[in-house]
């Protein structure tokens, strides 16, 4: 791999990393999502810079953003639980179902191309936003959450596809929440317990996947690149309570919106660099 790049080409890709953290941290409390979709395409770019190979780069950037959600998810999570509006007992029944969604993507992660990740973001991200622009009351599929095994089926899938993505959960389980007649921001809540749920084995099965891969870039552990990974933390970490601050300061409707409108810009950053 080439790296030849001086530190005056360096600079601006590093402040839009820094500049990505502080509003993947914000997201990350307004949402309930750990940040990784706006993280995973700055990455993306800046491995592009360094030359680091097509085949693991967007592997990197996947396992690279599910570290550094953990502590940016479990920050959330802290916050939104003191305002009393997670739902614990929906936590801790996905605490074997969403795991076990994160262990299967992670078996199969190393066989699917960087395209392909890009474009199973990009998908659910727009029927999601789509959701949320034109939300109306008869698109309620019912009046709660359903029970198992229905439940547990969709903590797995929740699990499956946000790993696949490098997100923290907040896109599949909000939807999946207000689908079921939630509160919208007790959903935001609740997703930032399910960003810990994914994103600690989630880690985990990327460093195993990539483990003794070639071509990745210096100082990496698996699919993880810790260098990246301490760049970011501390500036998530720092932002993520103005999110949750934002949050509980919007009514229903005006967080709605606010969030398809974010995975519109998202899906169509994914589709752009898929052209």
């Amino acid at each position: 791999m080439e790296q030849s790049l001086t530190i005056a080409e360096l600079l601006p890709f590093a402040l839009a990393i820094l500049a990505a953290s502080t509003l993947a941290g914000i997201m990350a409390g307004i949402f309930g999502i750990g940040g990784g979709a706006i993280l995973v395409p700055v990455l993306y770019q800046f491995l592009t810079m360094l030359g680091v190979d097509e085949a693991v780069r967007m592997h990197v950037c996947v396992g690279t953003s599910l570290a550094i959600i953990i502590p940016t998810s479990m920050r959330s999570f802290t916050s939104h639980l003191k305002k009393g509006a997670v739902d614990l007992q929906l936590l801790r029944q996905w605490m074997v179902a969403v795991p076990l969604g994160v262990i299967i993507a992670s078996l199969i992660a190393a066989s699917i191309s960087s395209a392909g990740l890009r474009a199973i973001f990009a998908m659910i991200a727009i029927l999601v936003a789509l959701r949320l622009l034109f939300n109306r009351e008869n698109w309620r599929i019912g009046n709660d959450v359903p029970a198992n095994p229905v439940r547990a089926l969709a903590g797995l899938v929740i699990g499956f596809l946000s790993t696949l993505m490098g997100i923290g959960g907040g896109v599949l389980t909000n939807t999946f929440m207000t689908l079921f007649n939630r509160p919208m921001h007790q959903a935001v809540a609740t997703s930032s317990g399910v960003g810990i749920l994914i994103s600690i084995p989630a880690t985990i099965g990327f460093i195993w996947a990539g483990w003794g891969v070639d071509n990745l870039p210096p100082f990496s552990l698996g699919y993880v690149n810790p260098v990246a990974v301490l760049m970011v933390i501390p500036v998530t970490v720092l932002v993520a309570p103005l999110g949750v601050r934002i949050a509980h300061a919007l009514n229903k409707r005006q967080l709605e919106i606010a969030f398809g409108l974010f995975l519109l810009v998202v899906a169509a950053r994914y589709f752009y660099s898929l052209v």
